[in-house]
């Protein structure tokens, strides 16, 4: 483990991209160890897309889920912990830490929550043995 864990992000297009871009637009500072990649939406993320990431080299995957706020399910935000509930099975299935998957819902004026939460992951993972 490095002192600079790279996180993989999963962002959603209509609701959480545009809160992400604002950090960046704004200048906030926050580890630059983070890739981001957009989805439609958080709850057609797959699980097995979480353990490749953290097969492939990221420490950690964070999910910018669409919360209340998503444009096409009702009841995305259950369906999106879900995904990581079952991806933190997949991970612990195979001797991974399942604190290397977080989530957290991320409205598109959610520049200082989405550093926050990336800061606090980003340190949490540095301290994981």
């Amino acid at each position: 483990m490095s002192n600079n864990p790279k996180i993989l992000v999963f962002s959603t297009n209509n609701i959480s991209d545009p809160g992400i871009d604002l950090a960046g637009a704004s200048h906030m500072d926050y580890p630059e160890s983070v890739k981001v990649i957009s989805v439609p939406c958080s709850s057609g993320i797959s699980p097995k897309w979480i353990l490749n990431a953290i097969k492939s080299g990221f420490d950690g995957v964070f999910i910018a889920a669409d919360g209340t706020d998503c444009p096409y399910l009702t009841d995305c935000t259950d369906r999106t912990a879900k995904i990581v509930e079952k991806s933190q099975e997949l991970l612990t299935a195979n001797n991974l830490d399942p604190r290397r998957v977080k989530m957290a819902a991320i409205c598109s004026v959610c520049a200082e929550s989405f550093v926050l939460h990336i800061k606090k992951f980003h340190k949490a993972l540095s301290e994981l043995n």
